[in-house]
């Protein structure tokens, strides 16, 4: 299993039976793959989906039945499809649960950056800033580090803000953060990464949870 679906996995256990939940797009849309069948989640998406389930098998795709990212996904019993000003009305009057959320930095505080790449083209937030100012938690999923080895949680983001203070969890290759009261929690540890290896790849301030769990 890769790392990517190391850490979507481990977002899945956030998920309890009756939420409605939102993914984003990159790891976070692999989330769904990780529920148990028996578990009455009912995934959103801003597109105008209600009940996502897990991707189909290859060959057996339907063209008209993607993500907010444009991959193709399944739909479960009871699900339902609806244009995209209702999802975002969902979203604005705070029905959804949980978002989990890609993002290109979070800071120490739970400030969330995850919509610009500084001289890039990219098409927009999309519903980024709806989703991490009304979701009830918001969970991020990423990476530890860029790919020129910086990292992404830092004390305070230098770029464009999505939300301010609403991230509640971090989830990437090496370790599970929470972030209450402004303070940054190191909470789980993933093999084979150390405290050290993860105090040497993050530049923000943590504290080490009493009961730090070694996975």
């Amino acid at each position: 299993m890769g790392e990517r679906d190391k850490i979507a996995m481990r977002a899945a256990q956030e998920i309890k039976s009756g939420m409605i939940v939102n993914l984003g797009i990159g790891i976070p849309s692999l989330v769904a793959n990780y529920i148990d069948a028996k578990q009455h989640v009912y995934f959103h998406a801003e597109n105008g989906i209600l009940g996502i389930s897990n991707a189909p098998q290859q060959g057996h795709e339907d063209e008209n039945l993607c993500n907010a990212g444009g991959l193709p996904v399944t739909l479960k019993t009871g699900g339902s499809y609806f244009d995209s000003a209702t999802a975002f009305m969902m979203i604005r009057k705070g029905k959804v649960d949980m978002t989990i959320l890609g993002a290109l930095q979070v800071s120490q505080t739970g400030d969330l950056a995850n919509w610009i790449v500084p001289g890039k083209k990219v098409p927009g937030m999309g519903g980024g800033m709806e989703l991490a100012s009304k979701a009830k938690k918001v969970i991020v999923t990423m990476n530890h580090c860029d790919r020129n080895g910086t990292s992404k949680i830092v004390p305070i983001c230098n770029l464009p803000l999505t939300a301010k203070a609403c991230v509640s969890m971090i989830i990437t290759e090496m370790a599970v953060f929470t972030i209450t009261q402004g303070h940054l929690i190191l909470e789980e540890v993933f093999y084979p990464y150390s405290v050290e290896d993860i105090r040497k790849a993050t530049a923000a301030s943590f504290r080490v949870c009493d009961n730090l769990i070694f996975v």
